[in-house]
């Protein structure tokens, strides 16, 4: 296990996590790095993008991610309002105030630069060259003292939910394994869902028990701390949903896009409060409000969490919307992880903590042993990742068997297999908003087929992962996320 819950699930913005949130990531990454070697003697930087981030990145947001990390700013504290305000100062002053200390000449013409035209930035070593040290979201930062000499060059690789690597940390580890960070001190790794099965099992855990044993090791054996930074990661959830449902007016990017969630959540209310017959699947209509409402706020930058990538960021928080506001009133809350608080004994928020903590398990799962990127695997790693972790995660919420929670993860992603990831004009908004609702969708049913199946299942979760990867690496690149073949291609204008 390499992963924690809380690299899944991250505070940051709109509207991409591998093209907004990585890039500022590594942009603050590098400015920090000059700010202790040679920030005194830096007299401009230069930054360079490739494959993916250059053939999206405008419509992702790419070129203010890398001048906000550069400022010194964090996906996770910056504040959206402010953003345009800070862009806006370095494009009409053409100064740029590096790791926010030192103020040097920024032109974004010359010194932020879009290879379209090359799919991978050009290595150091022929151990950086092998294509299996290669990922589509490619990008280089140089600084250069005021002679032209190099004082810092480095490549940085964005392979998806925000996550970065050096060109040397990708190298480092074969592309057949793809995790790439260091093992972590848990109690109870896994690295594969066999192995977390019968792992569990050994110590009569469920999935989320040991999840909390897990990550409650990374935070000084407290669990009570993991159980509020998930609080945390949920209101900010909320807050997202909360905005996208009152938020009117169009996205921008020049699709002109409307928002929609607030005015199908408006028809939902009208329809209840007319005293019509109960539309019986109006349940999953909600969940699909609540998805768009999380998905237009992430198009429009704004404050969101990725779950486990940014284009996916709406299905997991519309399914927990679905099991609090229609489900958990008829949940026995058995097996709670509030022990320390009796007055949470019956709570549902202790199946929302169960929820996150199995989420991030099958999440991990996805993370170490295929991609959450779509510029590697297309949307199958995206919205099929987070439609494959809802489901289980929901099975967990309502107390189902380790066992039912492998079965609906499996059935989720069994079914978005081969999923392309080909955004209109490179905006995170069609397909991306409604796909997340379907994911959403299919997520509920997948958590229902799995709950309502007693005599076991042929395809197994770690079968269906390695499929997910398997079809992702054969798929061509125009489909995953170069917008340069499917909708993308197809559809000029709307």
């Amino acid at each position: 296990m390499r992963t924690s819950l809380f690299d899944l699930f991250k505070i940051g913005i709109g509207p991409s996590s591998s093209h907004t949130v990585g890039p500022m990531r590594a942009a603050l990454r590098f400015a920090e790095s000059l700010r202790d070697e040679s920030l005194d003697r830096v007299h401009h930087v230069r930054v360079d993008l490739y494959g993916s981030l250059a053939l999206t990145g405008h419509g992702h947001g790419t070129d203010r991610a890398i001048q906000l990390g550069l400022l010194g700013e964090q996906p996770a504290q910056v504040d959206p309002a402010s953003i345009d305000g800070k862009l806006a100062q370095i494009r009409s002053t053409e100064m740029l105030n590096i790791a926010g200390q030192r103020s040097i000449p920024f032109h974004e013409v010359t010194d932020l630069l879009f290879h379209r035209d090359i799919m991978y930035p050009p290595q150091s070593s022929a151990a950086e060259n092998e294509k299996s040290a290669q990922h589509p979201n490619g990008m280089s930062f140089t600084g250069f003292d005021d002679a032209g000499n190099i004082l810092l060059s480095q490549t940085y690789y964005s392979i998806g939910g925000g996550f970065i690597v050096t060109a040397a940390e990708l190298a480092a580890t074969p592309h057949d394994t793809p995790a790439r960070t260091q093992k972590l001190p848990v109690p109870y790794p896994f690295s594969s869902a066999a192995e977390l099965l019968a792992t569990a099992a050994a110590h009569n855990l469920t999935i989320a028990e040991l999840m909390l044993a897990n990550e409650s090791a990374l935070k000084q054996n407290d669990p009570a701390a993991v159980r509020a930074s998930i609080a945390t990661i949920w209101q900010a959830m909320q807050d997202c949903c909360s905005r996208g449902m009152v938020t009117e007016g169009i996205l921008p990017g020049g699709l002109n896009v409307r928002r929609r969630a607030p005015r199908l959540a408006a028809r939902l209310r009208d329809k209840a409060s007319a005293g019509q017959p109960a539309d019986p699947l109006a349940p999953l209509d909600w969940v699909s409000v609540y998805a768009m409402a999380v998905n237009e706020e992430n198009a429009a930058g704004g404050r969101v969490v990725t779950a486990p990538t940014n284009g996916a960021a709406g299905v997991i928080p519309a399914v927990l919307h679905y099991y609090l506001n229609f489900l958990a009133p008829y949940v026995e809350q058995t097996r709670d992880l509030f022990p320390q608080d009796a007055s949470n004994q019956d709570s549902p928020m202790a199946g929302v903590v169960r929820f996150f903590l199995t989420a991030a398990a099958i999440g991990i799962l996805y993370k170490e042993n295929a991609s959450i990127s779509g510029a590697e695997v297309g949307c199958q790693g995206e919205v099929g990742v987070a439609c494959s972790m809802a489901a289980g995660g929901l099975v967990a919420a309502l107390n189902g068997s380790n066992s039912e929670v492998e079965h609906a993860a499996e059935i989720a992603m069994e079914h978005n297999l081969g999923m392309t990831c080909d955004p209109i004009g490179g905006l995170v908004q069609i397909p991306c908003i409604e796909r997340n609702a379907i994911g959403a969708v299919k997520a509920v049913q997948a958590c229902r087929m799995a709950q309502a199946e007693t005599e076991g299942h042929k395809v197994t979760l770690d079968q269906v992962i390695e499929t997910m990867y398997r079809t992702g690496l054969d798929m061509q690149s125009r489909y995953k996320e170069t917008s340069l073949a499917g909708l993308a291609l197809n559809v000029i204008e709307c």
